[in-house]
């Protein structure tokens, strides 16, 4: 992979990059343009949107923020553009304290916007030492996760991929759009770990937000950090109980013109 030609370097976000140049277990190679992959887009400046938008052709944002995030936080300047369809499917489930049924009430508790901040049951940690934390995400919103890979499949334009970091549940879509494609489980690995490289100015940004900072402050940076062995634990569970991500997607209704639609945009 080449990082380099890869980072999208904008003023108003650190951890944006595209998602071409990714090897395929066929010997090809994802196409540049289409898909990216983003931070939290609130900070967007005139001069990112015209290259977002003007240059990149961008017309899908998939916001995967919580209720409570995007209320606190705000659509983002990227709904100022009509021709930018703005998609919003959280990963969290729907119910129970502290997640995104709160976002219905009049008075929003929104001191716990992000997924490791809800209370678990013993039966519920037991099944995360084996299963990791991501994949309560797809148990929790498959209907998200199939709703949020099918926009990606659009033709009319680049889309973009973001939560507040970019990195678990961007992490997580990303890394099923990109098996899908047929990249190799290395490329999708290293992809994730990526963005390592920019979690300080992930972190220094998030910071920047009431919304983030007491959760953040309140672990070492380090525990944020991207590892491998995260990403290869999710996928590990997908092979064992499905067979592999196309496995559990056909599981959920995902088809195969779904499959065809984001293959064409990944490597047509």
């Amino acid at each position: 992979m080449n990082e380099i030609s890869r980072w999208i370097d904008l003023d108003g976000a650190v951890n944006v990059r595209d998602l071409g140049g990714l090897p395929t277990r066929d010997g090809g190679a994802t196409r540049f343009g289409r898909i990216l992959r983003s931070d939290n887009l609130q900070g967007l400046t005139a001069g990112d949107l015209s290259r977002l938008v003007g240059e990149l052709n961008l017309r899908h944002v998939v916001d995967l923020r919580s209720y409570p995030e995007v209320e606190r936080e705000g659509p983002g300047p990227l709904t100022r553009f009509p021709e930018v369809s703005i998609h919003h499917h959280t990963l969290f489930a729907e119910g129970g304290r502290h997640t995104d049924v709160e976002a219905d009430r009049p008075s929003i508790d929104a001191d716990k916007v992000l997924p490791w901040q809800r209370p678990f049951d013993e039966e519920q940690l037991a099944e995360m030492r084996v299963t990791g934390f991501y994949y309560g995400y797809l148990r929790d919103r498959a209907d998200s996760v199939l709703a949020a890979l099918r926009v990606l499949g659009k033709n009319d334009g680049a889309a973009i991929v973001h939560c507040a970091a970019g990195k678990d549940r961007t992490g997580v879509v990303i890394a099923l759009a990109l098996a899908i494609a047929g990249v190799t489980r290395e490329a999708i690995v290293a992809d994730y770990v990526a963005t390592g490289d920019r979690l300080e100015g992930i972190l220094l940004r998030l910071r920047a937000s009431d919304t983030y900072r007491e959760d953040l402050n309140s672990r070492p940076a380090d525990d944020h950090r991207p590892r491998a062995e995260y990403m290869e634990q999710f996928l590990g569970v997908l092979d064992d109980r499905y067979g592999g991500p196309l496995g559990w997607l056909d599981a959920q209704g995902w088809t195969g013109q779904d499959t065809r639609a984001l293959r064409s945009r990944l490597l047509g």
